[in-house]
């Protein structure tokens, strides 16, 4: 039997603890603390100057007041991590130093630090650097948007477009979401005078019966009709006058015929829409419970939106603001049938508003519509009107929040990741089930390998490359640095996605030893396995070390661990770097975008799969001694084994392609991936050595009886 050596009680010890503090980081999941004034001041270049901490909450969150060269207060300077400290794939966030005037005008954006994998070592901090470059001159009283204009939609657009970074779009969109939540939080509390307690929202027990005529004579619905000829009077005097001929031919048609309603509150909602419309609505809030929805139709010649508008964005052609700040406003994708009662329209959306971003529905807000002219043929000038519409939404239909904290960093990552969660909270229990009460069916199922291998590739696409839930090796110095006093655990509940998978696996280390993870849930040792089966496919020659040599190159994943540990306290600088012995940032977080280096390592480590099978995962991956000592923590042997089992049927130890099965025919945990083969093995008479023999010599024994 199985006996534990001193290594293995202290590899209980260890995971013990690390399991223990992994349920209680959110202890330690706070904003990171502000940079010293000696740092901020020597980043700020004449003719400006830093002045003294702003007052309020604010000043204890690093706000500093800027000045000219006069000593005159024109601004503030702040950084983003610390007024939000949003995750980032690394978990960490990304801090920046802003520095702001008082009308909101960006006069300079400085990256201060990030440990984002795409820009550490992946396509380098230059892209980066040169994305955040388009930040300055800009005001975030802009409707400011990452991306590229659809079309020809965006000529004229009253929003404004930043380019991008190529295989970094989360990143990019990460720190963009900082820069502005920060930009705005200092705004509102001390430039516009707005509140800062959390926006209210609809009440779903307030039910009242109401038609579109209550709407309508309440406020709850309000309208805008704007005709040509008005259209044509905000034109007068300029080079665009005459650039309409439908406007001159017909002064008194409609050009902007809109209505806008509030339909968040159930009882408006049902007044407006359609039963169809309303579920789709209300499944939708479902999935974004922040949304505060509008439902906007015309009957005019604008449309709402440009012909190259594309669903589920920001409306090129509406723009929103609220207290003197921008109003971020984008398509639900709802299909839009409009219950009996509303007008006949020519076009009719629903668009929201996130109450997360700061707005309010009960403060009065003001929707802009752009009237767009072009003239002349080629490179035509572009001009503009703006007809405005005045909203409130009635109080009664709404609850108002008294004195709300904002969620911490680690539950509104919680909150962002909500349907990925979900969706692998339930893939992995449906695994859990799979490998544990219903574990012998499913390996005796006739296409069980076809079955592996579809879960397999779930694995790479959904946890690795979609979810970014590839484990690591880093996150287990981390833990350990932390434990030693350097560093926090708080970067854990940045990522939720790993975190999850972290538990399961550590479950599983009570339930079946390291096999969970290696075998079940590491994308890079499903992409391994999945050239494996390739190269098996094309009938390549396959290298088997014999058990001596296998054994001995099983020992080489520790010393990498031993390693790597030595290095992460010795010198911390170069730990990342020592970390590169895993392929999986290349492979996974960074899709192969890399150097050639990289990606030669990583992508010859698949190939060498092909041949050698899981070559990395048996004999080099940190990670995985890492779960062979986690795995320590076994309470039962859940394999069953026969007397025969070893002598003298060597069948499932000449099968096993990890080598996890002893001459005697005991299974060696540590290095069981939880395959499922020997299962089969034990399960099938028709493979299984000692069933067939019981089966020959019952055979024997009933013509003996017989005759």
């Amino acid at each position: 039997m199985w006996r534990r050596s001193r290594l293995a009680r202290w590899g209980v010890a260890l995971l013990s603890a690390w399991t223990l503090l992994l349920s209680c980081a959110a202890l330690w999941a706070e904003a990171p603390e502000p940079l010293p004034r000696a740092e901020i001041e020597a980043r700020i270049m004449p003719p400006y100057a830093l002045g003294d901490l702003a007052g309020g909450d604010l000043g204890t969150k690093g706000v500093y007041l800027l000045l000219n060269s006069g000593g005159a207060e024109i601004g503030y300077v702040f950084e983003t991590g610390p007024l939000a400290p949003l995750p980032g794939f690394s978990g960490a966030p990304i801090d920046m130093l802003v520095m702001m005037d008082k009308a909101g005008l960006i006069l300079d954006l400085q990256l201060l630090s990030q440990r984002e994998p795409v820009f550490v070592s992946g396509l380098g901090e230059a892209p980066f650097r040169e994305f955040l470059t388009q930040y300055p001159g800009l005001s975030i009283t802009q409707s400011l948007v990452i991306g590229v204009p659809y079309g020809a939609g965006g000529a004229g657009s009253d929003l404004t477009y930043l380019d991008g970074v190529t295989k970094a779009t989360a990143s990019v969109r990460i720190a963009h979401e900082s820069i502005l939540a920060a930009a705005l939080a200092v705004a509102r509390d001390k430039m516009k005078g707005m509140k800062t307690q959390a926006p209210a929202r609809p009440d779903p027990e307030i039910r009242e019966e109401l038609s579109w005529p209550d709407l309508v004579a309440q406020g709850i619905a309000r309208s805008l009709v704007v005709s040509n000829a008005e259209l044509d009077t905000a034109f007068a005097g300029t080079i665009w006058a005459e650039d309409d001929p439908e406007a001159k031919s017909d002064p008194e048609g409609a050009y902007l015929d809109l209505w806008l309603v509030d339909v968040g509150p159930p009882s408006v909602a049902r007044a407006t829409l359609s039963e169809e419309t309303r579920e789709e609505l209300e499944h939708f809030l479902e999935v974004t419970p922040e949304a505060e929805p509008f439902l906007v139709m015309d009957a005019g010649r604008h449309g709402l939106v440009s012909a190259d508008f594309v669903r589920n964005t920001a409306p090129d052609r509406l723009s929103a603001e609220q207290g003197g700040l921008p109003m971020g406003l984008r398509d639900a994708d709802i299909w839009v049938e409009l219950a009996e009662g509303p007008p006949e329209t020519e076009t009719a959306m629903i668009l929201w508003a996130d109450r997360r971003q700061g707005f309010d529905p009960l403060t009065e807000w003001t929707l802009k519509l752009q009237a767009v002219r072009r003239h002349g043929m080629f490179q035509p000038q572009i001009g503009d009107r703006h007809f405005t519409l005045d909203y409130v939404a009635p109080e009664r239909f709404f609850i108002v929040p008294q004195g709300h904290k904002p969620l911490p960093a680690w539950a509104e990552a919680m909150h962002n990741r909500k349907p990925d969660l979900i969706v692998l909270a339930v893939g992995l229990v449906a695994l859990l089930v799979l490998l544990g009460p219903l574990m012998n069916r499913f390996a005796a199922q006739r296409y069980f390998t076809r079955y592996r291998l579809v879960i397999l590739a779930l694995v790479v696409t959904f946890v690795g490359w979609w979810g970014q839930g590839q484990l690591s090796i880093v996150t287990v110095l981390a833990v350990l640095r932390a434990l030693s006093g350097d560093g926090s655990l708080s970067v854990l509940l940045y990522d939720p996605f790993s975190l999850l998978i972290w538990a399961v696996a550590i479950l599983g280390f009570f339930l079946w030893g390291r096999g969970l993870f290696c075998g079940w849930l590491c994308p890079f040792g499903a992409m391994q396995e999945l050239m494996h089966h390739l190269g098996r496919g094309l009938r390549l020659p396959q290298i088997m070390p014999n058990a001596r040599w296998d054994h001995r190159l099983k020992k080489l994943k520790y010393l990498m661990l031993a390693g790597l540990v030595f290095v992460a306290f010795a010198a911390p600088d170069y730990a990342e770097k020592a970390a590169e012995v895993e392929p999986f940032k290349t492979a996974v977080t960074v899709y192969f975008q890399r150097s050639w280096p990289y990606i030669a390592y990583a992508a010859g480590l698949l190939l060498l799969s092909m041949v050698l099978f899981k070559g990395f995962c048996r004999y080099l991956c940190p990670l995985g001694a890492v779960m062979a000592i986690g795995g320590l923590l076994r309470g039962r042997d859940w394999i069953k084994r026969r007397e025969a089992c070893g002598s003298p049927c060597q069948l499932c130890r000449v099968k096993c392609a990890y080598g996890a099965i002893r001459k005697t025919g005991e299974i060696q945990y540590d290095e069981c991936f939880q395959c499922l083969d020997c299962v089969t093995i034990h399960d099938d008479p028709g493979q299984c050595v000692p069933l067939i023999l019981a089966a020959k010599r019952g055979a024997r024994n009933r013509q003996e009886e017989a005759a």
